[in-house]
């Protein structure tokens, strides 16, 4: 223990701070005066008081690799939910698409775009962009000669597999 001349402060460093309900093995030893301070000299803490560094470390280990299960599982669902979305968007835009055609007797132009759908005048309240947050393209004529209206995936480059390739309307 470290010796001071100071008398209060080594007082203050022979003690520690106890829990409320320890206060009849506090009586015990000292006196009601020190037990209703709520501290209790550092010689009565036992051994099995607090973790010691290896505890610490497998429960750190533990959670780590809980952690990475989780993380595991929960980045391809939402891989799957992002195209999800971008399927559901691509068809709401596919029947605003057809309402402006049975409006205007034809699909916007390749040159007029989505933009024409969206606003007072639309078919839509607004454009959405795709889950990746670039805007959903469109092309009239498309690849089968009707429209096309397609997000270029995760990658945000034409073509690609899996979580890249390009998620287009079927039409």
């Amino acid at each position: 223990m470290l010796k001071l001349h100071i008398p209060s402060f080594q007082r203050k460093l022979e003690y520690q701070a106890i829990a409320p309900d320890d206060g009849d093995a506090c009586l015990r030893r000292h006196d009601e005066k020190e037990c209703e301070a709520g501290f209790t000299p550092l010689e009565e803490r036992s051994a099995e008081h607090g973790f010691t560094l290896v505890e610490l470390m497998v429960v750190i280990v533990i959670l780590g690799l809980l952690t990475t299960l989780v993380v595991i599982n929960v980045m391809p669902s939402q891989d799957l939910a992002m195209r999800k979305k971008a399927e559901a968007d691509i068809a709401t835009i596919g029947q605003a698409l057809e309402m402006y055609r049975v409006s205007n007797m034809t699909y916007p132009t390749g040159a007029q775009g989505l933009a024409v759908l969206a606003g007072q005048t639309g078919t839509i309240r607004r454009l959405p962009d795709d889950p990746w947050g670039r805007p959903y393209q469109y092309a009239n004529p498309g690849p089968n000669g009707g429209v096309d209206v397609y997000s270029l995936g995760a990658d945000g480059q034409p073509g690609g597999e899996g979580e890249n390739a390009d998620i287009r309307l079927a039409q």
